[in-house]
């Protein structure tokens, strides 16, 4: 196929995982077409990440799926409790409490007006949320897929992208296919040893952990034991820690059914371990013998806090692994990736539909990388926490030592809750210097991975409340930018004929909610595509054109 002969489309994206398609599904919600090309037919059926956060829920919410998506995974009342043990059917050394999902929805039920988690925490394996967006994104009307094709090679030509695609398996004596694609811009989302990132040779800057736990060469093993729930007395908990002197690892529950993910420790990457082994390994985990099967196993390096240096060059722009690398700690991996698919999204479509203005690509950097820099830090510190878990060499041992090594353990482990909510990293992205947000000279909330505090200082995510008959403020926002007014009497005719003018999508939303008014502490608000605060004041400011300008990149 020549160049003549391309097949178009604004944006082409590399990488069909969770990032690739938060971004094909977010660039349709525009009404931007894409085209999604990825080398497997489908999403891996493999264990990883199991956490998906407040903030990655309410991009879904924004979508209209969050509700099929928290129906994945584990059953409704199953409890996500956090257990330490020297075994599992041995001494508990800790037991971190959090609820199950039925018991979040009751609490979102009766939350208060400002209450700013309405999509909390979903502790769901991302296997099941990626079949899922995989088999969504096929209804979409905007995204061409190439599953089971591989990018060959790409181009930047300047005034556009050409994407060379080969069909990896065809049917049998069939001609492999190829086609060339047209775009205006290219997506990498396809991690650290993608074909986007090599060619746009970006580095890594940070470090690789080297510790005793989580701090190299891991392996991930998708287990089938359906006797586990019969032979381990445990209470039931979402994941199940081994600490002893002999090992260390972790078991995720998957399905609450009888599948799970054990981690453990290798020597090195291509090490081949007997499954009989890691059976062996597992039943002395949890202390008990059972019949164990497996159904994958996955390689991987723990350790991690690295950020690219840069994310974009020319019409080229990166994402998620290939832009950031992280342990699973905490679970910020991929949530940051699809974080970025949002930010950029609604930017890429402002660029192709023609009311984004010519810096504003270029603001997809400047806003992410310090959210990157952020989330790996934290991250960081929170793996180094797990790898300097005291453990006793007497701590199994029925004596006063071992008991005190258990007392000493068990201290130290019960501190680790915020590993699993961290709630200041899921919604505390602030893109504060951004050149497309109005500062109002008010100072943002100080930042803390695991403390949120609500703010309307621009730069944030927009401060969430419960309307009238419990509706959420983001149900409401329009799908560009929105003017939030909480005063009727504030006429706001000049900004909205700034934007048409400029052809920038607005919308105004009343809201008449006192608390809303004393959370946002201005009578204006205007919100972005992606609900962060793009500016505040009581009043328009008196040339509304310069602040659309402004917010579009188009000063």
């Amino acid at each position: 196929m020549t160049p003549d002969q391309a097949v178009t489309a604004p944006v082409a994206i590399i990488g069909g995982g969770p990032v690739g398609l938060m971004l094909a599904m977010n660039l349709d919600f525009f009404g931007v077409r894409s085209v999604l090309i990825n080398t497997d037919a489908t999403t891996r059926w493999l264990p990883k990440g199991s956490t998906h956060n407040a903030r990655t829920l309410e991009h879904f919410r924004r979508l209209g799926i969050s509700k099929q998506v928290r129906a994945l995974g584990l059953p409704a009342d199953y409890p996500t409790d956090v257990g330490y043990f020297t075994r599992f059917n041995g001494r508990q050394l800790a037991r971190l409490k959090m609820p199950s999902e039925a018991e979040k929805q009751r609490t979102v039920a009766r939350a208060s007006a400002t209450d700013q988690v309405p999509e909390p925490i979903l502790r769901c394996n991302q296997m099941y949320v990626e079949r899922f967006a995989f088999e969504h994104v096929k209804t979409l009307p905007s995204v061409s897929l190439r599953f089971g094709w591989n990018c060959v090679d790409w181009s930047d030509r300047g005034d556009h992208v050409t994407v060379e695609i080969e069909e990896v398996a065809p049917e049998e004596g069939a001609t492999k296919r190829r086609e060339t694609w047209r775009c205006a811009y290219l997506v990498g989302c396809d991690g650290a040893h993608g074909i986007v990132r090599e060619k746009l040779s970006a580095r890594y800057d940070g470090v690789t952990l080297k510790q005793d736990y989580l701090g190299g060469p891991m392996l991930n093993s998708h287990v089938s034991a359906p006797d586990f729930y019969r032979v381990v007395k445990a209470p039931l908990c979402w994941q199940y820690w081994a600490v002893n002197p002999e090992m260390r690892g972790n078991l995720v529950v998957l399905d609450g059914k009888g599948e799970f993910i054990l981690t453990s420790r290798l020597n090195a990457l291509d090490d081949q371990v007997p499954e009989a082994d890691i059976a062996r390994r597992l039943c002395a985990m949890a202390g008990v013998d059972m019949p164990v099967k497996f159904i994958g196993h996955s390689a991987w390096t723990a350790g991690h806090v690295r950020v690219a240096d840069y994310f974009a060059r020319g019409r080229a722009f990166m994402a998620g692994d290939a832009v950031h690398l992280f342990t699973p700690a905490g679970g910020f991996g991929m949530n940051t990736g699809v974080d970025d698919a949002v930010n950029l999204a609604w930017k890429l479509a402002a660029v192709v539909q023609g009311w984004g203005g010519p810096n504003l690509l270029a603001t997809y950097e400047i806003e992410r990388k310090p959210v990157a820099r952020r989330n790996t830090a934290a991250m960081g510190q929170l793996t180094r926490n797990i790898g300097a878990v005291p453990i006793g060499q007497d701590m199994e041992k029925d004596t006063a030592a071992g008991a005190g090594q258990r007392r000493t353990a068990g201290d130290y482990l019960s501190g680790f809750g915020e590993e699993f909510a961290s709630l200041g990293v899921q919604l505390g992205a602030r893109y504060d210097g951004s050149p497309i947000v109005v500062s109002d000279g008010t100072a943002p909330p100080p930042h803390d991975p695991f403390r949120y505090v609500a703010s309307a200082c621009p730069g944030g995510r927009t401060p969430h409340l419960w309307l009238d008959g419990h509706v959420s403020l983001f149900d409401r926002l329009g799908r560009y930018f929105t003017v939030l007014r909480f005063n009727p009497e504030r006429e706001v005719g000049a900004l909205r004929a700034a934007a048409q003018t400029r052809g920038v999508p607005l919308t105004v939303l009343d809201v008449d909610l006192p608390e809303g008014r004393d959370l946002y502490q201005r009578d204006l608000a205007l919100i972005r595509p992606d609900q962060h605060v793009a500016w505040r004041g009581d009043t328009v400011p008196d040339d509304c054109g310069a602040l659309i300008d402004t917010v579009t990149a188009s000063a």
